[in-house]
């Protein structure tokens, strides 16, 4: 089992960045593909940015492809999300999560979640 700590929220302008970070303790980190997603008020959760277990693939969502970039330290059981160019259409709850298998865009996939971070972006 592993256990997941988003950190790195905020309030930002529109065409700011943030830089999200999902530190995972418990098991060896190298061993979960990891993923973010986003939840905005009285909207379903939605898939961002996904990575392998090495680092090697990386899957972005068309919303935020170009403007978002997921990369892992595994050596700091560390995931993060750099947020570039941010929208207020980016605002929302922010998810990682963990799966020891593909688990790619479905949230249904992915077994283990953080307690979430909020990103509001202002107009």
């Amino acid at each position: 089992q592993v256990q997941l700590v988003e950190s790195g929220g905020g309030l930002v302008q529109a065409g700011g960045s943030l830089r999200l970070s999902c530190a995972a303790s418990g098991r060896t980190f190298s061993d979960y593909f990891m993923g973010w997603f986003r939840q905005a008020p009285g909207k379903e959760r939605e898939f961002v940015a996904a990575i392998t277990w090495s680092g090697v693939s990386t899957y972005y969502a068309d919303s935020v492809k170009g403007r978002f970039t997921i990369s892992r330290d595994n050596a700091k059981n560390t995931v993060y999300l750099q947020m570039n160019m941010l929208k207020p259409e980016d605002t929302a709850a922010y998810y990682c999560a963990a799966d020891q298998y593909y688990s790619g865009r479905s949230d249904r996939e992915y077994d283990y979640w953080g307690q979430g971070t909020q990103v509001t972006v202002s107009s």
